[in-house]
C-alpha cells in the first residue's frame, strides 16, 4: 500500500487539513493521528499449529487540548463525514476557550529502524515449519519435556500525524518476536521455563537455527532448574538481581512513578521530589527511545516529538520526568518524546520507551561474593505496583539461594516485596555488566498496552523483604 495515509481518505489532502485546522483553532494543542496497521501471529501448541491470525486495522484519532481538558474522537472510517463528526465532538472542549496553539515539535532526520513490512518474509508456511521444528527439537532434547508452546509474531504500523499548522510527520514501525515456553516434569511435579526475543526489524537472525536453538535451550534450562528448586525462604535478606530482564522491576517500581502525568497530579510517590536524593549514590536511571531497532524505541512518539535519551535519576538524584506535550506544558517543562498511545482509538499519555539503569564498577562475581545469605533473582514473572504508595510485589521465575558468597540451590515461590523509592536507596552495589532485555517487554497503563524495553546491570539490594514458602 501507499505509505501516504491521507490518500486513504475519500477527500483530498487540502480538505482534511482544513477540517483539522478549523477543529483546533481555539486549542492549546492537538493533532490528527492516522494509522494503518497489520499484524500476524502463529502459535504452535501441544504438537500442532493451534492458531494463525492476520488482521489489518486502520483509522484516525482527532485530539483537541484545552488546558487540562482533552477532547478525543476516533473512527475506523477514513472519510470526510467521519472526520467532520470527530471535529464537531472535539470542538466542544474549546467552547468559550481561546488557547495559544503550541509550536510544532522539532523534526528529526534520524531513523532508528527499517521501514520494511516483516510479515511476508519468511512465508506463512515457512514460519509454521519453523515452529514445528522448535517443538520437535525440544521434545527430542530431553525426555522430561511434556509441553512445548512456540509463537512467532510480526506487525507493521504506519502512522501519520497532522497538526493545525500543517506540520506533518510520518513513521513506519516494524516489529517481530519469537517466543518459546516449555513444561518439564518428573513424576507428579512439573515446572515451566520460557525465553523470547524480538525488536523493530525484520525476522533475519530471529529465525536462524542458531538463534531459535538458543531460545529453546534457555527455556528448557529454566524449566529444569525450576524442577530441582526448593521452597524459597521468607524473611528480610540481601538480594542480588541479575542483569537484563530483571530491569522489569525497575520499570514497574520506579519507572511509572516518573511519568509526568502522575507527578503533575501529585499521585506518584516521587511527586515533589525533583532535585532530591531518591536512590543510593551511584544509581543512574535513563529512558532512552533512541536505540536502533529496540522494541521500545521510536523515531518519533505518537505526538510527533522525536524520542530522546532522558536522564531520570542521576547519581541517586531525581533530575527528570518522562513527558508528553500536555503534561510538559502544564508543568513548565519540555516534552521528552514519551507521548505514546496503543492505537488511533486511544489518546496519548506519558509512557516509557526503553528504561534502564546504567552500569557501575563492580563485577557480578564481586556482588555475589559480598552476600553472606540471600537470594539471587535471575528472572521475574508478574508483579503489582501501587503508583501512589510505591509499594510493589514481584514473583521470581528463576532464583537461587546465596550462601557464604556462593550461588546455591534454586528456589521456587520467591516474592520480592518493597517500596520503589525506598528500595532504590537500598542498592549498595552496581555491576559493570548493564544489558537490555532480549526484546519482549509489554507495558500496560490505563487500559493501553505499548511495547517497551527494560535493562540493568547486576545489583545488590540490602535487607529486602522476601516472601517465600519456607519460614
Amino acid at each position: 500500500m501507499d505509505n501516504d495515509l491521507l490518500k486513504l481518505f475519500d477527500c483530498d489532502e487540502a480538505r482534511v487539513q482544513a477540517i483539522v485546522s478549523d477543529a483546533l483553532k481555539d486549542a492549546d494543542d492537538g493533532e490528527l493521528y492516522i494509522e494503518h496497521a497489520q499484524a500476524e501471529a502463529l502459535t504452535f501448541d501441544d504438537g500442532r499449529l493451534k492458531q494463525g491470525t492476520f488482521n489489518t486495522d486502520q483509522g484516525f484519532g482527532l485530539r483537541s487540548v484545552a488546558g487540562e481538558a482533552v477532547g478525543y474522537a476516533h473512527a475506523g472510517d477514513l472519510s470526510e463525514a467521519a472526520l467532520k463528526r470527530a471535529a464537531d465532538a472535539v470542538r466542544g472542549v474549546t467552547a468559550g476557550y481561546s488557547g495559544n496553539y503550541a509550536a510544532a515539535p522539532q523534526r528529526t532526520n534520524k531513523v532508528l529502524y527499517p521501514d520494511i513490512n516483516p510479515i511476508g518474509e519468511p512465508s506463512f508456511e515457512a514460519k509454521a515449519k519453523l515452529l514445528q521444528e522448535i517443538d520437535a527439537y525440544l521434545r527430542n532434547k530431553d525426555p522430561r519435556v511434556r509441553q512445548v508452546t512456540a509463537s512467532i509474531t510480526a506487525s507493521w504500523q504506519v502512522v501519520e500525524i497532522i497538526r493545525r499548522d500543517g506540520h506533518r510527520v510520518r513513521d513506519i514501525r516494524p516489529m517481530t518476536r519469537l517466543n518459546v515456553s516449555v513444561v518439564a516434569g518428573e513424576g507428579d511435579r512439573q515446572e515451566s521455563g520460557s525465553y523470547g526475543s524480538g525488536g523493530r526489524r525484520g525476522f533475519g537472525e530471529l529465525v536462524t537455527r542458531h538463534h531459535w536453538e538458543h531460545a529453546c535451550d534457555e527455556a528448557l534450562r529454566q524449566a529444569l532448574v525450576n524442577l530441582e528448586a526448593v521452597d524459597a525462604p521468607a524473611g528480610t535478606m540481601d538480594v542480588v538481581l541479575s542483569s537484563g530482564w530483571p530491569g522489569v522491576m525497575l520499570h514497574e517500581a520506579v519507572g511509572h512513578g516518573l511519568e509526568g502525568d502522575f507527578n503533575r497530579k501529585k499521585t506518584s510517590a516521587f511527586a515533589g521530589l525533583m532535585g532530591q536524593m531518591v536512590a543510593a549514590p551511584g544509581v543512574t536511571v535513563v529512558d532512552d527511545g533512541t536505540i536502533d531497532e529496540r522494541r521500545g524505541s521510536l523515531t518519533v512518539d505518537d505526538e510527533g516529538t522525536p524520542s530522546g535519551y532522558n536522564t531520570l535519576i542521576e547519581d541517586g538524584k531525581l533530575v527528570g520526568y518522562m513527558q508528553d506535550r500536555q503534561n510538559a506544558r502544564l508543568m513548565g517543562m519540555k516534552p521528552t518524546g514519551n507521548g505514546r498511545r496503543q492505537s488511533y482509538a486511544h489518546r496519548p499519555m506519558p509512557r516509557m520507551t526503553n528504561t534502564y539503569m546504567l552500569g557501575g564498577d563492580k563485577t557480578p562475581e564481586e556482588i555475589i561474593r559480598s552476600v553472606k545469605k540471600g537470594i539471587y533473582a535471575v528472572s521475574f514473572g508478574g508483579g503489582q505496583v501501587d503508583i501512589t504508595s510505591g509499594k510493589f510485589v514481584f514473583g521470581c521465575t528463576e532464583a537461587y539461594l546465596i550462601e557464604d558468597g556462593k550461588v546455591g540451590a534454586p528456589v521456587k515461590g520467591a516474592m520480592l516485596i518493597g517500596n520503589g523509592p525506598e528500595s532504590m536507596k537500598r542498592i549498595s552495589m552496581v555491576g559493570n555488566d548493564m544489558k537490555l532485555d532480549p526484546g519482549i517487554g509489554m507495558c500496560g497503563k490505563a487500559g493501553q498496552g505499548v511495547p517497551v524495553g527494560v535493562g540493568q546491570p547486576h545489583l545488590r539490594m540490602d535487607q529486602v523483604t522476601v516472601g517465600g514458602t519456607q519460614a
